[in-house]
């Protein structure tokens, strides 16, 4: 298998196995694009564009919705999705610490009310296989949010983990 490496310079290297490199290496790999879905179907990547277009038009708070797709995006394993949104949640003036302690969220007093409500509906509707999302979350979300907010809320939800569910599989986006 051929994969690419960055050194410190930046410059691309190609290796035919990245297990050669040793200890002391400073040559980071680079997972390779397994699929270019956006490429191959680019109709739907329109229409999936367009969705996450409409969805960044809600009237819910930026930095809680971008809490909300990097939680989705860590639980789905996207790390082209986990390296976007952390960084545009550090943009919007995230903390790292409240970042790193996302994981944890339920062990930490860095979240309020309403981010916490987020967050857990957003591990429930990620992992909606495992267990359907209970009425206890479901209360918990609506007792922080409008109808409205709470739609548009689940709206973003689902459109991120399909955004992640394709990164983590076809990992389509180069991540450099």
């Amino acid at each position: 298998m051929t994969t690419e490496t960055i050194t410190e310079d930046s410059t691309a290297n190609t290796t035919e196995n990245s297990a050669a490199n040793t200890a002391g290496d400073t040559a980071r790999v680079v997972p390779p694009v397994r699929l270019a879905v956006d490429k191959l179907v680019p109709h739907v990547s329109k229409a999936m564009n367009a969705l996450e277009a409409a969805t960044r038009k809600v009237s819910l708070e930026a930095p809680l919705l971008e809490l909300v797709r990097t939680r989705a995006a860590q639980i789905n394993g996207c790390a082209y999705c986990v390296d976007m949104h952390t960084q545009d949640a550090r943009k919007g003036g995230e903390t790292e610490q409240r970042l790193y302690a996302l994981p944890v969220w339920r062990e930490t007093p860095f979240f309020t009310a309403r981010e916490r409500a987020a967050i857990e509906l957003t591990e429930a509707m990620t992992r909606v296989a495992d267990s359907e999302v209970g009425d206890e979350v479901f209360n918990r979300a609506s007792a922080q949010f409008t109808e409205v907010e709470l739609a548009e809320l689940m709206w973003v939800i689902a459109v991120i983990n399909l955004w992640t569910r394709l990164g983590a599989t076809a990992r389509p986006w180069p991540l450099v």
